[in-house]
C-alpha cells in the first residue's frame, strides 16, 4: 500500500513555521527503511498495512512531543500484492503523457 500523509503540530514557531516538528516526523519515516518520498505538502510511504501505520503513528507521536495537539491527514492506495508503486505509478503516468 501507499499512504500519503501530513502531520503538523497545532502550535507553530513564532514565525508560523512548523518545519522543526515536521522534520522529526520525516526523520522517523526515513529511518524506517520503507520506500518514501517527501514533497512540500505530504510524505508518501510504501509497505504493508501494519508497518506503514506503525511508522505513521510514531511520526505523529514525534510531532506531539512538540505540541499538545496535532493534525493528521492520510490518503491510502491499498493494492494487495503490488510493490514498487511509489515509482511505478509515476513511470506509467509519464509514459501516458509521452504518447
Amino acid at each position: 500500500m501507499l499512504v500519503a500523509f501530513s502531520v503538523a503540530p497545532s502550535i507553530s514557531e513564532p514565525d508560523g513555521s512548523v518545519h522543526d516538528a515536521v522534520a522529526k516526523a520525516v526523520r522517523i519515516v526515513r529511518e524506517s527503511g520503507l520506500p518514501n518520498r517527501t514533497d512540500a505538502m505530504f510524505t508518501t510511504i510504501e509497505g504493508d498495512w501494519d508497518e506503514v501505520m506503525d511508522v505513521i503513528r510514531r511520526a505523529t507521536d514525534a510531532v506531539l512531543e512538540a505540541s499538545p495537539r496535532a493534525s493528521l491527514v492520510m490518503k491510502a492506495d491499498i493494492r494487495p500484492g503490488a510493490s514498487g508503486e511509489l515509482d511505478g505509478k509515476l513511470e506509467r503516468l509519464e509514459q501516458a503523457l509521452d504518447r
